[in-house]
């Protein structure tokens, strides 16, 4: 199970305890509880002279899902694990919703209105590097923002990041041909890695899954195939048998020409911004190992771990050769939920306002999205609730927990359990 984290009384960052040990400092008034998630307890107590052991931080980025891990440097056990779900498809619909208000606004030649401040130019390269579309800087916020949360609760000294979730360089030799180039130990984990991804686990004939797959020629080398990854493709024993020495399209697949040569949409929103992500980290003055997705997943099959986003996290890089993961482990999920919208009104299908202006945004000293627990002592709804609040500006709050919503508690028997922080938490 995961540890929880330590800090001393002046917030310095001690070791991570087993709960059982955490239980005890509670129970015994010696801690308090700092933070829920990840829960953190805080102790009464000064430690300047604590020298705990030092926490490696490892990351696996993706498109939807990065898996985070922190692991000991000297026994590599992983204390604590947890899997961040972005919503960078989400602010890329946003934009494209926008787009196309503007768009229709142009086309109907309705009143112009002068611009009030220059808000379309992208900004200079400054502290934050590069400039990168929104859907892409906000999956690197994300993950900075938890990284540097995560430095501040744990004695973390170093950190791993998966730079791109296919090593190219290992997929080419010098004529750009592929397989023959990779050498050692990673041979063939780079290319079958970037295939199953691409192809889904499916065989590209018949579209089985969960059964053994092998890479396949399209076009066979008899019949004058590379061995180019745009020519390689997944199939079971079945179909490539059948197949024999045809080409794709006489074995009537046509399409899986022109599939083989598009490019991985999720591949490319991971690698786009690898270097940026790398150049954040280095802002936070630690060293920084780099791995790739084939060697991820080298080191995770070698020690007989299951796939998952935080077991690929605790496996990055060759500090992930040797890792020793608790069998009752279970991540903390993370959810980018966003700080809401700037819109000030809902409008209809016609562009009109349909909904009044917003309200404030904090009532009674509590907002939306908060944490809190709410003991009703009577009434209809007597008993106990913690959730998420939804604000009205009555004071009459919807409270929503793992059973449902309980509308209309007052805000008198709320008490703040943690303040909204942008994400959802679940475990």
């Amino acid at each position: 199970m995961q540890k929880v984290f330590v800090l001393d009384t002046d917030k310095r960052p001690l070791a991570p305890c087993r709960p059982k040990r955490a239980r005890m400092l509670l129970g015994e008034g010696k801690a308090a509880v700092y933070r829920r998630f990840p829960f953190t307890i805080i102790l009464k107590r000064s430690y300047p002279d604590a020298t705990p052991r030092a926490l490696r931080a490892k990351l696996d980025p993706g498109s939807k899902t990065t898996g985070i891990a922190l692991v000991e440097e000297t026994t590599g056990e992983v204390v604590f694990a947890a899997e961040l779900t972005h919503r960078g498809q989400r602010v890329h619909e946003a934009l494209e919703q926008r787009r196309g208000v503007r768009r229709g606004r142009r086309n109907r030649h309705t009143r112009y209105r002068k611009p009030r401040f220059l808000n379309r130019t992208r900004p200079r390269h400054g502290n934050r590097g590069a400039w990168l579309p929104p859907s892409l800087e906000s999956r690197l916020a994300n993950i900075t923002t938890w990284v540097q949360r995560l430095t501040r609760l744990s004695p973390v000294k170093s950190m791993s990041q998966e730079l791109v979730r296919f090593d190219t360089q290992k997929m080419q030799d010098a004529e750009i041909s592929g397989v023959e180039y990779q050498q050692g130990a990673l041979q063939g984990y780079e290319v079958r890695e970037y295939l199953l991804e691409k192809w889904q686990r499916r065989c590209a004939y018949c579209t089985a899954k969960d059964v053994p797959l092998e890479v396949e020629h399209i076009i066979p080398k008899a019949r004058g195939g590379s061995n180019r990854v745009s020519n390689l493709t997944l199939a079971c024993r079945k179909c490539n048998e059948r197949k024999g020495t045809q080409t794709a399209e006489e074995f009537g697949h046509e399409h899986l020409h022109k599939q083989a040569r598009m490019p991985l949409k999720d591949t490319a929103a991971v690698n786009a911004p690898r270097w940026e992500l790398y150049n954040r980290l280095q802002l936070f003055g630690l060293p920084v190992e780099l791995g790739s997705g084939g060697r991820t997943k080298y080191n995770r099959n070698r020690q007989g771990y299951a796939k998952a986003h935080w077991i690929d996290a605790a496996c990055v890089g060759a500090s992930g050769e040797a890792v020793r993961i608790d069998a009752g482990m279970r991540p903390l999920t993370i959810t980018a939920q966003g700080w809401g919208n700037r819109q000030m009104c809902r409008v209809d299908k016609y562009g009109f306002p349909r909904t009044s202006a917003k309200g404030a945004k904090s009532v009674k000293g509590f907002q939306t999205g908060d944490m809190v627990k709410a003991v009703v002592p009577s009434g209809a709804k007597r008993g106990t609730h913690e959730g998420k609040v939804a604000v009205r500006s009555s004071g009459s709050f919807n409270i929503t927990d793992k059973n449902g919503t309980v509308q209309g508690v007052s805000y008198k028997y709320c008490k703040i359990v943690q303040r909204c922080d942008g994400y959802r938490y679940a475990v």
